[in-house]
């Protein structure tokens, strides 16, 4: 079903979009780090994220999303050069 090629391209997508999540809203994206981490441990909803952490995590979420960015373009190009090689 899935290539790795398709594998390759949803992981830079799913990265581009997380990527500009936390970029765009870097407390909700904590809210949903602690959604997960509750999972595992008591009183994570007492945690609250300091302006320095949220700031942390919007830098993050640019490098992320320039990491997806540049994937979908690697895999782009590599699709429109495997298409211009003639059959064998």
């Amino acid at each position: 079903m899935f290539g790795r090629t398709n594998c390759r391209t949803l992981g830079a997508v799913w990265a581009l979009v997380q990527g500009l999540f936390a970029l765009v809203a870097p407390r909700r994206s904590v809210e949903v780090t602690k959604r997960l981490l509750e999972l595992n441990y008591e009183n994570v909803d007492e945690l609250e994220p300091r302006p320095a952490y949220l700031r942390q995590v919007r830098a993050l979420g640019i490098g992320l999303a320039a990491a997806g960015l540049a994937g979908v373009a690697m895999e782009a190009v590599a699709d429109r050069q495997t298409d211009d090689e003639p059959d064998e």
